[in-house]
């Protein structure tokens, strides 16, 4: 391993350790493969699809439905045990399918490198497998060729490579073999550094490869990919706590019981065990995890249809978690396109159209295949002159180019001579200071003037008040000229008159001022984190309204904190710029410390990392890489930062929904255990057989709990503090599940001691309290279900607001009317025909749950969340 920081060597001490003429021999080409080995990535060893399949099983709920269904089949009733095992087995497959795909992300990295490179060996020039790329090889560079290791530069021309993958800048950065850095600087200031991922815009170069395969920058996120474990999600923790919950309540409902149906009744123990046990298993909600992973998986549907694809089912619920989204700048916020917004010149707009020909005159872009395609800066240029109508690629023709001087970064700037009915002129564009060492005159009020202290003094002052507002400013001069340049004439870069400054920024994207302003009111931080210069930064975050207040601060601030100092100052910080991909890590490590639900949105390379390391991941699909997509549990295929904030919003409707489906299913089964229970306890009958909780719980309840998961979102729900909570009870949820709980077992306990005699009835048997107890558990849960629309509002305000549940409650109650009046079902179900006045008690039991749950909640007493 080779820990040097080559970018802060002297050329003579790279030269001492490297063979910079001839390159590499054969023979050292075999010692340094066997020292420091392939140009490839390592992946890391996979779980087996066994292995993966069996994680699928590792949630405490679905062990405690394993156990209740082991225990049914033991107990005799094998139809209920192979109906839960069916549940945990579709459960299972749903969610390996959706998960089968998720760690590809080592591959995408593989994927990166071109496939060939050229090298110098043995004083010849030779092409070969970027694979066999070795430490110590000599690697030539071209414009569009792509770095595939990391480089110390000994040669360059005019190079500019793009870096943004790794280092988050939006435009390309200008490279000098003859640089040399300090410790302090970050990656995207090593000039004279080429790193593996970047991409050659414009210019050549030559250099000499120090780190291969995983000692790259891209090996180092490599190990970061591997090292950075599976966490749970939110829903995971609380499907697992409740699960928790629910088991030891049930072990406790057996052991009480037990002890009352011994003691309180005539049973011996082996029936009252039996019993016990039978009544604990209707404790469990059996359809809850299939029913949350069926709304997770419609929620993942909903969001395609809204640019967004989920590709873990629990990331929905995380989404409705998030209280933190750090986001990368370039291409997120920003349009990853540099654009111009502002020019300056004595002659105001009126010279705009001549700077925007002139610029994209002296340009080596290209139009292809509809698109300009080139250096970013240049695009920029093209783009706007289209903008402005002006014909650019006529233009290129009319005004023919006969002649230039290539930009290079010693002189930083760029001319080309045109020749336009036989007038020759020569245009100059580049940095500010740059232009006005070689011009001497100006264009002022349409007239050509020799260029004064003074004018000098406003051109800067103007380039600075746009600098300090983040933009890219590049000057335009121009001269007519009377002959063609001989190549290396000085003289075209003289005497020039100066026109105007033109200034570029990758701008905000129209939507983030909404999406930015929508997570202050849903109580969601917005962090910036790039790997972008302070200045530009700061200035877009400015504009888009996330600053309030807040620091910025940048990798070099990192470096000097400790993990404490940061954890203490991480919500006074707005802005982070500079960082590497483990100042990434760090800051959302740090906002994890606080309890936050960290989002992370990205798409280069170097927010891999990070993505994996968040609660919730969100890459870019059009411009995003596929290391990032693959690291990621969301991608979102337009790009759209608004689109994170639309599917934490659809993340909350369906974190409220599976909370409504909790509430319902729990409320349901607390009914059954408290009918079965006071019947126990004063030996009052068996109000229920198994058959009857079994049908209940996996078919009367089931088809209304899945269509709680469609409910339409709350109006205000994007006006709410995030919940990151680790429980689906919370207090007022317990509330409100143990006192429906009771009403509906009450309702049904009337309705056994009525039916069967024991209430003002006697007429009434066994059979027929049982058939009444059924009815009216069944059917008051249907009626019930019109409740969990809302804790807050009254149900007749919100009744028909989900057709899905009007629809689920018409095919339960077709089902239940064809088991209570069609004679074969009614034998299987042991119930009798109920004459008209037991229907007339039925139907005032069943529909009792609105007025009183409606009481509840004008008395402030349904526990409103």
């Amino acid at each position: 391993m080779d820990n040097q920081k080559w970018y802060t060597k002297t050329m003579d001490e790279v030269k001492s350790t490297f063979n910079v003429e001839t390159g590499l021999t054969d023979n050292e080409v075999l010692e340094s493969r066997e020292k420091y080995g392939e140009n490839e990535l390592e992946e890391k060893g996979s779980r087996s699809m066994w292995l993966r399949l069996l994680d699928q099983f590792k949630d405490t709920m679905i062990l405690v439905l394993l156990g209740a269904a082991i225990i049914s089949y033991f107990l005799g009733d094998k139809t209920e045990a192979m109906i839960i095992v069916a549940i945990v087995v579709l459960n299972a497959l749903i969610g390996f399918s959706q998960e089968n795909s998720a760690e590809n992300s080592l591959k995408a990295l593989q994927e990166m490198s071109s496939p060939n490179s050229k090298v110098m060996r043995n004083g010849i020039e030779m092409v070969i497998p970027s694979k066999d790329i070795v430490r110590g090889d000599l690697l030539i560079l071209e414009a569009g060729d792509l770095v595939t290791a990391d480089i110390r530069l000994i040669k360059s021309n005019s190079l500019q490579i793009q870096e943004a993958s790794l280092t988050g800048e939006s435009v390309p950065t200008t490279k000098a073999y003859d640089y040399v850095g300090t410790d302090d600087d970050v990656l995207g200031d090593r000039k004279n550094m080429a790193y593996s991922s970047g991409m050659v815009t414009y210019g050549r170069g030559l250099g000499v490869v120090v780190a291969v395969g995983m000692e790259t920058e891209v090996g180092k996120i490599a190990v970061m990919l591997q090292s950075s474990g599976e966490t749970l999600t939110p829903l995971q923790i609380k499907l697992n706590n409740l699960g928790k919950t629910l088991g030891y309540f049930s072990i406790a409902a057996t052991a009480l019981i037990f002890v009352l149906a011994v003691f309180q009744s005539e049973m011996d123990i082996m029936e009252a065990f039996m019993l016990s046990v039978s009544l604990a298993v209707a404790v469990i909600p059996e359809g809850l995890p299939a029913v949350s992973t069926i709304v997770l998986a419609m929620g993942v549907q909903r969001l395609v249809e809204k640019n967004a694809i989920i590709r873990t089912l629990p990331s929905v619920e995380t989404l409705g978690s998030a209280s933190v989204i750090c986001s990368d700048k370039t291409g997120t916020l920003t349009q990853n396109k540099m654009t111009v917004v502002e020019t300056w010149s004595d002659e105001g707009e009126a010279l705009d159209k001549q700077l925007a020909l002139y610029s994209s005159l002296c340009n080596d872009s290209k139009f292809i295949d509809g698109a300009w395609v080139g250096d970013p800066t240049e695009t920029a240029f093209t783009v706007w002159s289209d903008s402005l109508n002006l014909d650019t690629v006529e233009n290129a023709k009319i005004y023919k180019r006969i002649n230039e001087v290539p930009f290079d970064s010693g002189r930083k700037r760029m001319t080309t001579v045109h020749e336009k009915d036989n007038e020759i002129f020569a245009i100059t564009k580049g940095g500010v200071d740059e232009v006005l060492n070689v011009s001497t005159h100006i264009l002022i009020n349409g007239a050509v003037k020799a260029i004064t202290e003074e004018d000098v003094k406003r051109i800067q002052e103007a380039n600075r008040e746009m600098a300090s507002r983040a933009l890219r400013v590049l000057a335009i001069s121009s001269k007519p000229m009377t002959t063609n340049p001989e190549e290396g004439d000085a003289s075209v870069e003289s005497d020039l008159v100066f026109m105007g400054l033109v200034g570029m920024i990758d701008p905000p994207r129209e939507e983030v001022f909404e999406a930015i302003r929508m997570c202050k009111s849903a109580g969601i931080e917005t962090v910036m984190i790039t790997g972008d210069h302070a200045i530009t930064a700061e200035a877009i975050a400015r504009e888009i309204g996330l600053l309030n207040g807040k620091r910025v601060v940048t990798g070099q601030d990192l470096l000097l904190m400790s993990d404490e100092e940061l954890f203490e100052q991480v919500e006074e910080i707005g802005v982070y710029a500079r960082v590497s991909p483990e100042d990434k890590m760090r800051i959302i490590t740090a906002w994890k410390g606080h309890g936050h639900i960290v989002a992370m949105t990205g798409d280069g390379v170097n927010d891999a990392p990070a993505l994996k390391h968040a609660d919730i991941g969100a890459a870019m699909g059009i411009v995003g890489t596929e290391v990032a997509k693959g690291a990621a549990d969301m991608v979102l295929t337009d790009d759209n930062f608004a689109t994170v904030v639309t599917a934490v919003s659809e993340g909350r409707r369906i974190k409220a929904n599976i909370m409504k489906a909790v509430n319902y299913l729990l409320s349901c089964n607390v009914g059954e255990l408290f009918t079965l229970l006071i019947a126990i306890v004063f030996g009052l009958g068996t109000p229920l057989i198994p058959i009857h909780i079994l049908w209940v719980n996996l078919v009367t309840d089931s088809l209304p709990a899945l269509a709680l998961g469609v409910d339409p979102a709350e109006d205000n729900i994007m006006d709410e503090l995030p919940d990151t909570s680790t429980s689906l009870l919370t207090r007022s949820g317990l509330w409100r599940i143990l006192y429906q709980g009771v009403m509906v077992g009450s309702l049904t306990l009337f309705a056994f001691l009525y039916g069967s005699g024991q209430l003002w009835n006697p007429e009434g048997s066994l059979e027929m309290g049982q058939t009444m107890a059924f009815a009216v558990l069944a059917f008051s849960q249907l009626v019930h279900a019109y409740n969990i629309h809302s804790p807050n509002f009254s149900v007749f305000k919100t009744m028909f607001k989900n057709k899905w549940l009007v629809i689920a409650t018409l095919v339960n109650a077709i089902m239940m009317v064809a088991v209570l009046f069609v004679p074969a079902l009614q034998s299987i179900f042991q119930l009798i025909p109920l004459d008209f006045h037991h229907w007339q008690v039925v139907l005032v039991l069943v529909f009792l749950p609105i007025p009183i749950v409606e009481i509840m909640k004008l008395l402030k007493l349904n526990g409103s969340d």
